[in-house]
């Protein structure tokens, strides 16, 4: 007898046991399912990280991403306990934008994350750059390395414009720690977490300096700049912390010269959310010396800056 085979159409299973006998149909349960929009009680971990990401201004990939994380690990647990396969993935990142754009605080929140579904034993950050990498004779930049791969054990490991390492040509110590770190992120790839940072282009050169780096780094994100309406929510939302508000000529203002300085400015120059915060403590305290000199300290007032309290870099 010919072997059976299945077509599928429209929704239905069609199963064919030879070419001499009339083809019955029989329907098939729909391959979809509605998913609820609301998480599940017993997830709380992911709820509290949930109203962390929702303090955070844009960033729509990277929520996606924290809960699809977050989801693989939990089904996964789900499947060892059926005595199923469940293979460790490697979770090392990488992210790529300009500067301010929030890379630092998403490592954090990810650390914490991590830490409440034991998959990282502290969910600490050590943040790092080429400098506390990079030694000053031969085998000096592999101990350094492994000493902050040491440090990060159970945590994460941020390393911040990790471009930089590969910068030097063949000859500069910043490969040796490339090399190092490819090690590490292999013999102890369920131990930490290491994350790369910096800008997409430079970013995407630094991954063809060594054979092993593409491979290990299975997610990537994207952070892309803040537009302007961001940049003022981001401002208001400082401002609301603090318990400041703008004036409506200072609103004003501060729009009109973010308008202005992301037309001026290069992009990579540009620190987007981190520009807003030092603008903001500036005012503060051009309004503190303002209401000094006035001798006039009521609510409203305290409460309040106003378009000449705006301190502007350029300025």
């Amino acid at each position: 007898m010919d072997q059976p085979y299945r077509t599928k159409s429209n929704g239905q299973i069609r199963v064919v046991l030879n070419s001499h006998e009339r083809p019955t149909i029989r329907k098939e349960v729909p391959d979809f399912q509605v998913v609820p929009k609301v998480i599940p009680p017993e997830h709380t971990a992911l709820k509290e990280i949930e109203e962390e990401l929702g303090a955070l201004v844009g960033m729509e990939e990277m929520k996606r991403m924290i809960k699809e994380i977050y989801a693989w690990i939990y089904v996964n647990k789900k499947r060892e306990e059926m005595g199923l396969k469940a293979r460790k993935q490697a979770l090392h990142m990488m992210f790529k934008g300009n500067p301010g754009t929030g890379k630092t605080t998403v490592a954090r929140l990810i650390g914490k994350l991590f830490q409440k579904m034991n998959v990282l034993s502290k969910g600490h950050l050590i943040e790092a750059e080429r400098a506390d990498l990079v030694g000053e004779y031969i085998g000096h930049t592999a101990q350094k390395t492994r000493d902050l791969v040491k440090k990060a054990q159970g945590g994460i490991l941020f390393i911040d414009e990790a471009y930089s390492l590969g910068r030097g040509g063949e000859k500069d110590f910043g490969k040796e720690a490339i090399d190092t770190l490819v090690k590490h992120m292999e013999d102890k790839q369920h131990e930490f977490i290491l994350i790369l940072a910096g800008y997409s282009r430079e970013m995407d050169h630094f991954l063809t300096l060594n054979p092993g780096l593409h491979s290990r780094f299975p997610l990537v994100v994207d952070f892309p700049d803040y537009n302007i309406d961001q940049l003022m929510d981001i401002a208001g939302r400082m401002l609301k912390e603090r318990e400041y508000t703008l004036s409506h000529e200072a609103e004003k203002k501060l729009k009109d010269h973010l308008i202005w300085v992301k037309a001026v400015l290069n992009p990579n120059t540009f620190s987007n959310g981190r520009y807003v915060r030092n603008v903001i403590e500036k005012s503060v305290r051009a309004q503190a010396m303002r209401l000094l000199m006035l001798n006039s300290y009521d609510k409203h007032e305290l409460m309040t800056l106003r378009s000449n309290d705006l301190i502007f870099e350029e300025d």
